[in-house]
């Protein structure tokens, strides 16, 4: 919910570059208890203009979230948001756990607010924090709420890596012990949905974001067919990108006609419920609300149905209404809102917030944000740095290729007494150049090294990412060249989502098999490469490079590699004062 201060921030992305190129980066810069107090008022706000009494919320500082809450009047089932990786009010999932803990501790038994933990999802989650997350939960018999099968990508990652869907893959994670409410569920087979059953869990169905993130199309009516509680969410204001709940219903009876090929499929009736008891259900506070009844709480609302799209009326059929309001009447339609007994909202007017100064507070951080971003994306360095984990030093090396006919007697040379080896690998590169037409940007370099045992066999798979600033800072004797890797970074995104995110004005393939030593001449270390470069088919090379701190060193290493050279019996005439990535662009534009 705090969120709407980030509606309309990315749009027409997809969900895994909307959310870590976008999202998740903004976040770490300004979410803060201030920003998600602000947030969530506003949305409070468009919660109770669209009717909506009650709301579950994933987020971060959710104390802070509960006392808003509390202000705007409204019931909600909280979760403090647990993830692998650091988040703005937590530097480890440790902290985060423990956050929630005291989150819930302070807030039990509270009459509008149900404490809950919110590890994200399986994929932004280990195992060991899901199963933290499941005892945590349980112990305090409070909710879990988390992100289920929102992507066909996120299960076939799972069904690769754990050789099982999600469902399971959550169950052995023992999510099962605690009330969970899963929001999305887009991509379930029939035997998640039993699974989901039989432990009690809650759905929650969000059409406006599945669409709108091209997600899919969720199993509803086999949900509810097997008894599953299904509700409706919206997911959040900056991936649907509001918060009105009369929308959510239609488009969720629409949606589920639309992937049956049957338009009796989700009759009105059965929407409206979803929205109301079957969705308090789902959240599991159906014993305080989602219905008008004796022991439950005064949760109720009322629209005005004297309006144009309203009209007429036919009172012939008694379900008639459930299709008037799930398919004519608008959320504008709602002229008052009572919570817990108490009006937040009587003839259209809101009672409990604020709106223009909330609003014009909202300006100041859309201005905070736009001029973050704008900063950012002039920046393919800081675009880098902004998807987390790069390393902020810059690193140069030395070094020099030769073009070579035959690599037997350069390895035949490196048993020289003169020469220590130090250790020695064999790679197979797979690199990626994203290259920009303004020269300042350097380049984005994604590299996949598959380790190959003494077997020939593939022992495990490496993916970094590298800022290469200008290919050449300097050139000495001998075509030695001095260049500069800025940052370097551990990839752990798809090449679909660094295109997507980097927008380059290029990108280049290169293909090799690397043979390499550690030596040790002279008193310095050297990487010494033998290169077969098999994409384009640019034959072999002999590489040796350095790494180096300051101009001295590097004149001194620049040297000791002419020397190397010679003494592994390459042809020194056959030096090459470019990288690869040089070489095969220029054999490209020739």
């Amino acid at each position: 919910v705090p969120m709407t201060l980030l509606r309309g921030l990315a749009d027409d992305l997809r969900l895994d570059v909307w959310l870590l190129g976008y999202m998740m980066p903004v976040e770490r810069e300004f979410v803060s208890p201030e920003f998600v107090r602000l947030g969530t008022l506003i949305g409070c706000a468009e919660f109770i203009r669209t009717g909506v009494t009650s709301f579950a919320d994933m987020y971060y500082f959710e104390e802070d979230v509960a006392k808003a809450t509390v202000e705007a009047g409204l019931r909600a089932v909280l979760g403090q948001t647990v993830l692998k990786f650091p988040a703005p009010d937590a530097p480890s999932y440790e902290d985060s756990l423990a956050a929630a803990r005291e989150f819930i501790v302070g807030w039990k038994n509270h009459h509008l607010i149900v404490p809950a933990v919110s590890p994200h999802a399986p994929y932004t989650c280990t195992a060991d924090i899901l199963r933290d997350c499941a005892a945590l939960a349980a112990e305090f018999d409070v909710p879990l709420h988390t992100h289920i099968a929102e992507t066909a990508f996120e299960v076939e990652n799972m069904r690769r890596e754990q050789g099982m869907p999600v469902v399971p893959y959550i169950k052995k994670q023992n999510l099962f012990d605690a009330k969970v409410l899963a929001a999305h569920c887009v991509h379930l087979d029939y035997g998640e949905i039993i699974t989901l059953k039989h432990n009690n869990a809650g759905v929650a169905h969000n059409p406006s974001s599945n669409m709108k993130l091209a997600s899919g199309m969720a199993p509803v009516t086999q949900m509810l067919e097997e008894g599953l509680n299904v509700g409706i969410g919206t997911d959040g204001p900056s991936s649907n990108n509001d918060l009105d709940m009369f929308e959510e219903i239609r488009l969720a009876a629409f949606m589920a006609k639309t992937r049956e090929n049957d338009p009796t499929a989700l009759p009105a009736v059965e929407a409206l419920l979803m929205a109301t008891r079957m969705g308090a259900d789902a959240m599991h506070i159906g014993h305080l609300t989602g219905s008008i009844e004796p022991n439950k709480r005064a949760d109720l609302i009322l629209v005005d149905l004297n309006t144009l799209h309203n009209s007429p009326r036919f009172r012939r059929d008694p379900n008639g209404i459930y299709a008037q309001l799930v398919y004519a009447s608008k959320s504008t339609d709602v002229s008052d809102v009572m919570v817990n007994g108490r009006w937040v909202m009587r003839d259209h007017e809101l009672l409990t917030v604020d709106l223009p100064a909330l609003l014009a507070q909202a300006e100041v951080y859309a201005r905070k944000i736009d001029r973050f971003l704008i900063l950012r994306e002039e920046s393919v360095l800081a675009k880098l740095i902004a998807i987390g984990g790069a390393t902020e030093a810059e690193s140069y090396e030395v070094q020099a290729k030769v073009r070579i006919a035959d690599p037997t007697p350069i390895i035949e040379s490196l048993q020289k007494p003169e020469i220590e080896i130090v250790y020695t690998r064999h790679y197979h590169e797979f690199d990626t150049y994203f290259m920009f037409d303004d020269p300042t940007q350097g380049s984005v370099r994604h590299r996949e090294d598959e380790f190959i045992n003494p077997k020939g066999e593939v022992e495990y798979v490496r993916s970094r990412l590298t800022h290469v600033g200008p290919a050449r800072e300097e050139e000495f004797p001998s075509k030695v060249l001095l260049s500069r890797s800025r940052f370097l970074a551990p990839s752990t995104q798809s090449l679909r989502f660094l295109r997507e995110y980097f927008t380059p004005d290029d990108e280049l393939s290169i293909e090799k098999d690397r043979l390499r030593w550690l030596v040790r001449y002279k008193g310095e270390e050297f990487y010494v490469n033998i290169d077969e470069v098999s994409k384009p088919q640019l034959g072999h090379y002999l590489e040796v490079k350095s790494r180096t701190w300051s101009r001295t060193d590097a004149q001194e290493k620049a040297a000791l590699i002419a020397e190397l050279i010679t003494l592994l019996g390459a042809d020194s005439a056959e030096t090459v004062a470019q990288d690869y990535v040089e070489i095969v662009d220029h054999s490209r534009t020739d």
